[in-house]
């Protein structure tokens, strides 16, 4: 049996062998610290459950229209001009299964095969497999860590041709942690400009930042970056919500109608008490988002001075999300034993110290790994335990 060539060609995630090793270790009782997670560890807040249990009994279970319950789309506008200073209308607006569904959907209306997607380095991990999806051709650009791995408008200009169709931004990143400014931000907008592309701006990490960074949106910037952006956000990473798989784009309302009818003839309408719980997430009290947010940011410090204590290792500051990106190549070379890669190196930490981390080639940068702090203090401090004495093993 032949598969279609747009399969064949996915690369398989670098987490699933790490994350299925861990939990089969797990499963026979081993002690295994997880500092992998790409999800909150906190539950769901007690009133967005009880909004879509209230929800459910009052008998909204039914199908909804394919772009969202128009409560939830306008809940979404409001958010925007609140927190975004942007203005929508409805029709600009559609709610899909999670984020993910949302940036699958703009590559299917967009792309046309040969098309080019520029995908800074390191990137969230679907980015170029949905766009391989569309048949359209991923082009990366490298990120330095000297600018925190995120690129410039000069290096975005160079890697454009008259193939290129799209620039991805993702802004808080994942695996990265790092915030664009307004001034990168707006050298970049005059880049897409220039030539004229799609900007979709994943801002999923947009509530949890720190240090007193100010988020900004790019489609803020500009009359032409609010007309050529999308912006993809939802309510998984903030409420703690990625079950619920709810999340939303705005942006064209040509392209929202196109999107929106691909989505009626694959995945009909996103969860209907879902979205009632989506609802209350974005018009509902926003302490219990406040906590989870200091929480993590109070975690992330005791990690980073963590981290700090074993030699090795080099990581920026994240300003946002809950992961520290970390530069493992100075302990891949060691008096015992040599490893190729970071996928190799967390390979043997799971098997050895019973560490699970994600291993960077998963986020096209072969040399890191990927830690996360959604995750108790307490189990960071062991898992950063262990690291350090596996490292320490394998000089003696």
């Amino acid at each position: 049996m032949q598969l279609a060539k747009r399969v064949s060609e996915l690369t398989p995630s670098s987490t699933l062998a790490i994350t299925a090793k861990a939990k089969e270790l797990r499963s026979k009782g081993i002690d295994v610290v997880g500092l992998g997670a790409g999800e909150p560890d906190f539950n769901t807040p007690d009133h967005i459950i009880e909004a879509a249990t209230q929800a459910m009994k009052k008998g909204f279970t039914k199908y909804t229209p394919a772009s969202g319950i128009p409560e939830l789309k306008q809940a979404i506008v409001d958010k925007f001009k609140r927190d975004n200073g942007l203005h929508y209308e409805m029709n600009q607006v559609m709610v899909t299964l999670g984020a993910k569904h949302a940036l699958y959907n703009f590559f299917q209306a967009v792309c046309n095969p040969g098309d080019e997607v520029i995908i800074p380095i390191p990137y969230w991990v679907s980015y170029p497999e949905q766009v391989k999806l569309a048949e359209a051709v991923p082009v990366f650009v490298e990120g330095n860590k000297d600018n925190q791995y995120k690129i410039t408008a000069e290096q975005l200009e160079k890697a454009i041709t008259k193939r290129t169709k799209a620039f991805i931004l993702n802004s808080p990143s994942n695996p990265t942690g790092t915030v664009y400014t307004k001034e990168e931000l707006s050298e970049i907008a005059e880049v897409c400009k220039k030539y004229d592309l799609y900007v979709v701006s994943d801002e999923i990490y947009e509530k949890l930042i720190y240090d007193g960074v100010e988020h900004v949106s790019i489609a803020s910037l500009s009359e032409d970056a609010y007309q050529r952006t999308v912006i993809v956000n939802g309510v998984s990473k903030p409420y703690s919500m990625t079950g619920w798989r709810i999340g939303y784009i705005a942006g064209n309302k040509e392209l929202i109608k196109v999107m929106t009818d691909l989505a009626s003839h694959s995945t009909s309408n996103p969860v209907s008490f879902a979205q009632y719980g989506a609802l209350e997430a974005i018009n509902g009290p926003q302490d219990e988002l406040e906590k989870m947010r200091e929480t993590f940011e109070q975690r992330r410090n005791i990690l980073l001075n963590l981290i700090d204590e074993i030699p090795g290792l080099k990581a920026i500051r994240p300003q946002g999300a809950f992961y520290v990106f970390i530069d493992v190549s100075e302990v891949l070379t060691t008096k015992s034993r040599q490893f190729k890669d970071a996928d190799e190196w967390a390979k043997a930490l799971l098997e050895e110290a019973k560490v699970a981390v994600i291993p960077g080639s998963g986020f096209g940068a072969p040399n890191h790994i990927r830690v996360s702090y959604a995750t108790s203090i307490e189990q960071l401090q062991e898992g950063m335990r262990r690291i350090k004495e596996f490292i320490h093993s394998l000089n003696a």
